[in-house]
């Protein structure tokens, strides 16, 4: 089928489809043989996908990549203490549609040049279906705060990140505002398996947020509200004895059906024990 008997819709669709930050040439090359998706690649077009292409290399090399094409096709990325900038995280995130082979994504103590803008702005760029393939998405001793958890929920809700299954959210910066903001989303999430907050200033209002349980009297939703969760690391964080009380509460009535394991600090370990066992 010629490219001229589709429609403009239809012809930039398979233009969308070609272009790829990290392989540029590979819609030069088509453009070439066909003055259809030449036509939808002007001078302004081509200048953005060589300059976002000239962006993605500068932040393979500065993380130690040999290449785009390696970064393509990695399934595990382990980023630790590369010292990225809010734009660095930035362009990241806009390379989240093109690495469809990326299954896990480690980044610690990434963001020294990037301050509390930086998870905000790689949460900002991730649009649906980015980072198709990811199952573990970690983010440790990066500032998230308030404006970088509404900014993952954000993300989440809108379709990124669609195989999630281990979140790990450790040193964030996280009080009870932000794990408020986030929580919704994260329930909305049935397929997560392992939440890790730990060293988090969040509590018990933070925690309650998180695993509300169902008014007296009516059973759990039949779905979402974290029913595959098995782990969920509270070590390090300000959740109290009351906390655990509403913990408790939320697995006595099925909204946690899956939990097996949950870190938390000596101090409040064995009464937490005790309520966890009596909620069985």
């Amino acid at each position: 089928m010629a490219l001229s008997t589709l429609s403009g819709d239809e012809q930039g669709v398979i233009l969308g489809q070609l272009r790829n930050t990290l392989e540029p040439r590979l819609v030069m090359y088509f453009s070439s043989a066909s003055k259809e998706l030449r036509a939808l690649l002007p001078p302004a077009v081509q200048q953005q996908l060589r300059a976002d292409y000239e962006e993605a290399t500068a932040l393979c090399l500065k993380v130690g990549t040999q290449s785009c094409k390696e970064l393509r096709a990695a399934e595990v990325v382990v980023w630790r203490g590369k010292d990225l900038s809010a734009a660095d995280l930035a362009t990241l995130a806009k390379l989240g549609s093109v690495l469809p082979a990326l299954e896990y994504l480690i980044l610690d103590d990434c963001s020294g040049l990037a301050g509390p803008d930086g998870v905000p702005r790689l949460a900002e760029g991730l649009v649906a279906g980015a980072l198709p393939a990811v199952t573990v998405l970690s983010i440790g001793g990066m500032h998230v705060g308030d404006a970088g958890a509404s900014a993952l929920a954000a993300a989440l809700d809108r379709g990124a990140l669609p195989r999630l299954k281990d979140l790990v959210l450790g040193d964030a910066a996280i009080g009870d505002a932000a794990l408020a903001s986030l929580a919704p989303a994260l329930r909305r999430r049935p397929a997560l398996e392992r939440l890790i907050l730990r060293r988090n200033p969040f509590g018990d209002e933070g925690l309650a947020a998180l695993v509300p349980p169902p008014p007296a009297g009516t059973p759990p939703p039949p779905a979402g509200g974290l029913k595959k969760l098995e782990v969920l690391d509270l070590n390090n964080t300000q959740v109290t004895n009351a906390g655990c009380a509403t913990l408790a509460a939320a697995l006595g009535s099925g909204a946690l059906p899956a939990l097996e394991e949950v870190g938390f600090d000596d101090a409040v370990h064995r009464l937490t024990m005790n309520i966890l066992h009596a909620a069985d």
